[in-house]
């Protein structure tokens, strides 16, 4: 009996000393949270974003519920112009804050985030969520009325486009109505009937071989040349007179002088 106390006294001190390690293990894991917090926040002043974000996801790393380091990675990721990626830190932080003041600075600055990714619509249900746990906020309800502006000219613009297209479409459909099918058929008659009409002198040609050799003959057919003997003593003389002027030219080039080399301009 005296050996089964023992035992269960030895499990006990056993389970309270890993317990105490543990507890020791996460006290560090706070403390080197706190300070990659610090750092991040240090950065984050000297406008060094990127660092920034990455010393808070550290943090994070050693203590994943650490609501501070959430809500301000998810600044520095908006400052970096990572909105989708900071929307998400933001709502976490919505999501855990305990206290209205928290709740609403996180729905605000998801509403910024939305507005910069041109969610207009995701905008105004933010602006409303911290209205709601603020309703004091006047900078969330200005935000709230520009991003309200932004949705109802988007509507707008969306029902002016879709008039368009509907006006495009009954325009469309009044041009097929006023086309004449005739126009087109028209032309395919036409050649339709000058083939026709070749085909049909082919063919007679192929079947009256003697009709068409005796409209060969009637036709008129060109005279052989023939030259007279005063036409032939014209065109020895001119030919002579061509080759007289030929020699002319040729001389008068050799007769020419050497070109003188000049110098040139600088």
């Amino acid at each position: 009996m005296k050996k089964v106390n023992y035992l269960l006294l030895f499990f006990l001190i056993l389970a309270a000393t890993k317990e105490t390690a543990a507890q020791k293990d996460t006290i560090v894991q706070q403390r080197q949270a706190r300070q990659l917090l610090r750092q991040g926040n240090e950065l984050y002043t000297n406008e060094k974003f990127t660092d920034a974000s990455v010393a808070y996801q550290k943090a994070l790393g050693e203590n994943s519920n650490y609501d501070k380091a959430t809500y301000n990675l998810g600044n520095a990721l908006y400052q970096t112009k990572n909105f989708k990626e900071a929307i998400p830190q933001y709502e976490l932080t919505a999501k855990a804050a305990t206290d209205p003041a928290t709740k609403a600075a996180a729905f605000h600055n998801i509403g910024n985030a939305m507005m910069e990714s041109k969610n207009y619509q995701g905008a105004v249900a933010a602006f409303k969520n911290g209205l709601r746990n603020n309703p004091n906020d006047d900078e969330t309800r200005y935000n709230l009325a520009v991003a309200q502006k932004l949705v109802d000219q988007e509507k707008k613009e969306n029902k002016d486009d879709k008039n368009k297209d509907k006006n495009k479409d009954k325009n469309d459909d009044k041009k097929d109505k006023n086309k004449d099918p005739k126009d087109d058929s028209k032309g395919d008659k036409d050649k339709d009937g000058k083939d026709d009409k070749n085909k049909d002198k082919k063919q007679d040609k192929k079947q009256n071989p003697d009709k068409n050799k005796e409209q060969d003959k009637q036709k008129p057919k060109p005279k052989e040349g023939r030259m007279s003997p005063q036409q032939v003593k014209q065109l020895l003389e001119s030919l002579n007179n061509e080759e007289k002027k030929t020699q002319k030219k040729m001389n008068a080039k050799k007769a020419k002088g050497k070109k003188v080399k000049q110098e040139k301009d600088w």
